[in-house]
């Protein structure tokens, strides 16, 4: 990234850095020496001076690129905006390009993947949209044992970080994994823009309906079908079936149920609510996909148990015994 930028200074380009995170690295405060740096944003927060991204700085200057960094980071929270990305996006609407980089385990539709390979969940995360919304993209590959010798190198954290991140986040097996998981998403964006420049055949556009109800895995089977709806460049529905009146939810429900509605939008789909009202859960699900025109329908297992499978009958078997023309899939609670 601060090749590019030096590359594009030279070539004669306005650019100017945003913000780099230099840890106190001297290699990268080095890279950025010669040039233009935006004065960043003082904001006072519980007593402590903290420096953010200064996007009116950004805009007022009115560079043609601009350099930002850490495009996952959490904004402070007197900022306008809550997340960077969301500086990003000011920018980008100012017509002011954005030159970035984060590591793949803060893309949002990766989450769980990542941390079944790590154990580690990431709490900052970035859309899938971000990076969809790129001109260009590269992937700045390196081996896990080349990032572990910069790593012990002081070329990634300060010392005092060092020893715990070699033996937790940047073990080679998960410096292995996640760089196949790199490769791997880059390669289906490259496939993504080269199937839209063919002309496809006219035929029934696939649409996926996801249905979630409370649990630990909900927002995994949301990610889950959002990968499915990107590869298949289908249509996108989150569905939730309530039994109760909407308005007397508890407050915890609506609480997740605006969570599932804000990663919904994230991945640019459609969040349903419906009410039950007296009807069986499998039949709500049925008359929306039927609705909807859904081809596919993701599903996770089932908690009920045998006997009250026996008892209340089986949705699963009920969906698919109603639906001869969709696609059922049944994701297993540990491989969500």
């Amino acid at each position: 990234m601060l090749y590019d930028a030096r590359e594009m200074k030279k070539d004669g380009m306005d650019i100017v850095i945003g913000l780099i995170e230099t840890h106190g690295r001297k290699e990268t405060e080095d890279a950025i020496a010669d040039l233009e740096k935006v004065p960043l944003k003082e904001i006072e927060y519980k007593g402590k001076v903290f420096y953010e991204l200064d996007v009116e700085g950004i805009i007022k200057r009115a560079p043609q690129v601009v350099v930002v960094d850490e495009l996952a980071h959490s904004n402070i929270p007197s900022s306008k905006n809550k997340k960077r990305y969301m500086d990003v996006q000011e920018l980008l609407e100012a017509g002011i390009s954005v030159l970035s980089a984060f590591n793949i385990q803060h893309l949002e539709s990766v989450h769980d993947i990542v941390a079944q390979i790590t154990n580690v969940k990431v709490r900052e995360r970035i859309p899938d949209f971000i990076l969809q919304k790129a001109n260009e993209i590269q992937l700045v590959d390196a081996t896990p044992e080349v990032l572990r010798k910069r790593l012990i190198d002081g070329k990634i954290y300060k010392e005092e970080k060092i020893q715990q991140s070699l033996q937790n986040f940047f073990t080679l097996n998960n410096l292995g994994a996640l760089r196949e998981l790199s490769l791997r998403e880059v390669a289906d964006d490259m496939d993504e823009k080269i199937s839209q420049t063919v002309i496809e055949p006219i035929g029934v556009k696939e649409k996926i309906l996801v249905c979630v109800q409370y649990s630990s895995t909900a927002e995994k089977l949301i990610r889950r079908g959002w990968r499915m709806a990107n590869r298949l460049n289908a249509e996108l529905y989150v569905l939730n079936v309530e039994r109760e009146n909407i308005d007397s939810l508890s407050a915890s429900k609506k609480q997740t149920i605006e969570e599932w509605k804000s990663l919904t939008n994230q991945f640019d789909a459609s969040f349903v609510l419906e009410e039950a009202k007296g009807r069986k859960p499998a039949d709500v699900i049925i008359e929306v996909a039927k609705r909807l025109q859904v081809t596919q329908i993701l599903l996770g297992q089932s908690a009920r148990t045998r006997w009250e499978e026996i008892r209340k009958g089986s949705i699963v078997n009920e969906i698919m015994r109603q639906t001869k023309h969709i696609d059922i899939h049944i994701v297993a609670d540990q491989r969500v």
